[in-house]
């Protein structure tokens, strides 16, 4: 069963969202093994009715689309790095956002015959790839350069079943807000499906909140802070590629929208 559930969860990646709001935490606590690639290409659709000034809910509205490439490779079975890249449009602002790359590395792994316990730690880097525009709400992002640093505790299960939680910090240069990200999953990896719940928080240290004086707003200084759950699931269509669904909600934050986000995507593993 170990070698069934271990297959299935090298083939399966929970990737990360980049985009404005990102979800899921920026690594899983699956791994591929040496040599192996796996190619996930996704796209989305947000649809927010509503949006925090501050902490202060509003009317405003936006609907955002979404088109995503992530990638992952297997230095060894203990290092993986991956890299992604979004297309994102609003309001006929759109363009490519922003790159990441993320190195992972499992540090620890205690195995027994029904579970095991794993430690992992990863850092990574991203940065705007277009020179999009900042100055209003419907703006793709921040141009922020971040550094990450994340921790992740991964339990799983010999029948698939698993827990994880991941935090760390993120170091933003220039004017934008530093801040604090957790994420918390619980989800069941099988030989025939994979499905898990997240919940994704984030909290920014200081910076202003929209339509704060005096004008004109300088967008990099924003704090965006938010609490999100979701799901996701994923199911195998072949040997090598699979569909995935994944649901969200932005429940409350601080300058942020909230609605419900939705992304389908297809997998292939190399």
């Amino acid at each position: 069963m170990w070698k069934q559930v271990i297959k299935i969860s090298c083939f399966i990646l929970i990737f990360s969202n980049c985009y404005f709001i990102s979800a899921q935490g920026i690594i899983s606590g699956f791994y591929n093994k040496k040599a192996e690639t796996t190619l996930v290409v996704g796209a989305g659709f947000e649809d927010s009715k509503s949006y925090f000034i501050g902490k202060e809910k509003s009317d405003l509205s936006r609907n955002l689309y979404s088109i995503s490439v992530f990638g992952i490779y297997g230095i060894n079975e203990r290092l993986n790095i991956q890299a992604s890249l979004p297309y994102l449009s609003s309001n006929k602002q759109n363009g490519l956002q922003d790159a990441q790359f993320v190195l992972k590395y499992k540090a620890v792994q205690k195995a027994w015959k029904t579970d095991k316990l794993e430690l992992s730690f990863a850092t990574g880097f991203s940065f705007n790839v277009g020179n999009y525009n900042l100055g209003g709400l419907n703006d793709l992002g921040q141009q922020a350069k971040i550094l990450e640093t994340r921790a992740l505790v991964h339990y799983q299960k010999k029948s698939g079943w698993f827990i994880n939680l991941q935090s760390g910090f993120s170091f933003k240069f220039e004017e934008v807000p530093n801040s604090l990200p957790v994420t918390f999953k619980l989800g069941k990896a099988s030989a025939k499906s994979y499905f898990d719940f997240w919940y994704d928080f984030q909290h920014a240290f200081g910076g202003i909140n929209y339509l704060e004086t005096p004008a004109p707003q300088n967008f990099k200084r924003f704090g965006a802070s938010y609490h999100k759950v979701g799901g996701t699931y994923h199911f195998p269509i072949s040997k090598k590629s699979g569909i995935y669904i994944a649901p969200s909600y932005v429940i409350t934050g601080r300058n942020v929208f909230q609605g419900f986000a939705y992304h389908v995507g297809w997998t292939y593993q190399m």
